[in-house]
């Protein structure tokens, strides 16, 4: 498949690869003395020696394909292409390469290739583009059949979750919260409010409520809340999701970077832990133009 990814490298970098010997060959010049000559020679061994042709890594995964392995060589190339989009080698909005020149590359049916690509289009790693191709997702698809933090969906996709903490306080739970969590009235919770990103893109607005017995301290929760609870044993095991649609506040839209009164989506989610104690009550508010909610149904 070195025509796919070498020609790329050539436009960008003045050199030529060639497939045959497997080396790069650098332009001839027929003008210049041979002090221009030496001059132009450091400035292309220069430019060459940092970086890898783009594309390098990609093709070096995707050759780990392998026909003699019991796995189905459409389930190899997904983990190949899912791979690539979690290392970032391939970033969102990105095209993949056409079915057809995936399957000449790689050797492989366009059957092969069409499989691999519908299993990641149906997670929401890919998106089909009637006449363009197949691209790297940039909307989220949250599966709400799955219970999984922020950041594990995040890295899921290639994205780098991050936040950026609004609030965190420790205090006595509200009515509501003791109505919805059935706790006693002056039950120790802690709370935490966070701006939460996919690399450098506001994402969600979380405030979430967690009963303190459930972690060591407020400040046992750095990056992923879910990560904090699983380290005291306190992950929650299932939870009820409703989703309510909204217009963005000032406030809202100022945080995610968006306009006052643009769609937005409002999760609430009640987590539960294997004995049935309600544990986590978080409410999330998402720009609508950045997430899909996707269920499962099965008929009865």
């Amino acid at each position: 498949m070195g025509s796919l990814w070498q020609d790329r490298y050539s436009a960008q970098s003045g050199f030529w690869y060639d497939s045959g010997t497997e080396t790069l060959q650098a332009p001839q010049f027929s003008d210049g003395g041979p002090r221009e000559q030496a001059a132009h020679a450091h400035e292309q061994t220069t430019r060459m020696t940092p970086e890898a042709p783009p594309g390098a890594a990609l093709a070096q995964i995707l050759r780990a394909l392998d026909p003699h392995s019991p796995q189905p060589l459409y389930i190899q190339l997904q983990h190949a292409l899912r791979d690539a989009i979690v290392q970032r080698i391939l970033g969102p909005d990105e095209a993949l390469p056409s079915e057809r020149q995936l399957a000449s590359d790689l050797n492989v049916s366009r059957i092969t290739v069409r499989k691999a690509i519908d299993g990641l289009a149906e997670e929401g790693l890919l998106e089909r583009r009637q006449g363009s191709g197949n691209f790297v997702c940039t909307r989220i698809d949250k599966n709400f059949s799955k219970l999984t933090s922020f950041s594990e969906d995040m890295r899921a996709r290639g994205r780098t979750p991050r936040s950026q903490w609004l609030k965190k306080a420790a205090g006595t739970v509200t009515p509501e919260e003791a109505l919805k969590l059935a706790m006693s009235p002056g039950t120790l919770v802690y709370r935490f409010n966070r701006l939460r990103f996919a690399d450098d893109a506001p994402m969600s607005i979380e405030t979430c409520t967690i009963a303190a017995y459930a972690l060591p301290s407020l400040d046992a929760v750095g990056d992923s809340l879910y990560e904090a609870l699983d380290r005291a044993g306190h992950r929650p095991v299932r939870a009820l999701q409703r989703l309510h649609a909204l217009l963005l506040s000032d406030d809202q839209a100022r945080l995610l970077d968006a306009r006052p009164r643009d769609a937005g989506l409002l999760v609430e989610r009640l987590g539960y832990l294997r004995d049935g104690r309600a544990i986590e009550l978080s409410q999330s508010v998402y720009r609508g133009d950045t997430y899909d909610f996707v269920a499962e149904l099965n008929a009865l």
